[in-house]
């Protein structure tokens, strides 16, 4: 796996946790290529806002001063939570070539699932259908797959749910987030 070079804020916690006894700054963040959760440490008098790109890579890091680790869900504040909805809407809109190229490439997990089939509100009906119309030719966007394919519940909805769902729930079977 990649490292991250970059980070999205979610949240800044410039006192750390209410309920830890150290009160070192805090940085709840999502890596941008393998949305990988990240506590970041910033430098000191740098203070950090919601929704704002730092590079977190090697070499010299202008605003932060080490990567504390993985977040974990639990962890993840309110504000967090809001701005990772944000951030997974806009990750969906400027990659949508990527996330139809999955309706494109989609594959069985095993012989009784399909990643289709992961998709929230998406089951075995819908996916035979993705799969019928996909052979005919591939999706371009994802107005053409509820074009051609009225029943279905909205893709980048669909999408959107399972990418949260990665985030912040234990899944066995990982589409998106690695």
């Amino acid at each position: 796996m990649e490292k991250e070079e970059y980070a999205i804020i979610l949240d800044y916690l410039p006192y750390g946790y209410p309920l830890e006894k150290r009160m070192l700054p805090i940085a709840q963040a999502i890596g941008i290529k393998n949305l990988t959760l990240l506590q970041l440490v910033p430098r000191r008098g740098v203070s950090l806002q919601a929704e704002e790109k730092v590079y977190i890579g090697n070499g010299k890091r202008d605003k932060i001063y080490y990567i504390a680790g993985r977040l974990l869900r639990e962890k993840l504040t309110e504000n967090a939570k809001i701005g990772l909805e944000d951030f997974v809407k806009n990750l969906i809109n400027e990659n949508e070539k990527e996330f139809v190229d999955f309706f494109n490439k989609a594959d069985a997990v095993n012989t009784r699932l399909h990643q289709l089939e992961l998709l929230p509100g998406f089951g075995k009906k819908h996916t035979q259908e993705i799969l019928k119309e996909r052979e005919k030719s591939d999706f371009k966007s994802f107005d053409d797959i509820k074009k051609r394919i009225p029943s279905l519940p909205d893709p980048r909805k669909a999408i959107e749910k399972r990418i949260m769902i990665e985030l912040t729930e234990i899944q066995r079977n990982r589409l998106f987030v690695k």
